[in-house]
């Protein structure tokens, strides 16, 4: 059964920063959304454990949530990341 409130835009921040902190074993407080991949230390591998983690926690809530494999190249920042969640959300 998925929870049908929104999901906010401070959410989605939340999600990617404590995300990407676990994955990259570095604090949240170190994750913001002016970080770029890059200047985190994030590899291709560890976008992709993003993009998984993304994708279990809202499906959970929004039924079908996907990231497209073609638009990872395209998010090189936090910033890019939760403005594209937000963005295929409000077209679910």
């Amino acid at each position: 059964m998925s929870d049908t409130t929104p999901v906010t835009r401070a959410e989605i921040v939340a999600l990617v920063q404590s995300n990407l902190a676990e994955i990259l074993e570095i604090s949240a407080a170190d994750v913001n959304e002016n970080s770029t991949f890059e200047g985190l230390g994030a590899d291709s591998l560890a976008l992709i454990e993003l993009v998984e983690a993304l994708e279990e926690s809202l499906s959970e809530r929004v039924e079908g949530f996907h990231i497209d494999d073609e638009d990872l190249e395209s998010l090189t920042s936090v910033a890019d990341a939760v403005n594209y969640v937000a963005t295929k959300l409000s077209a679910v």
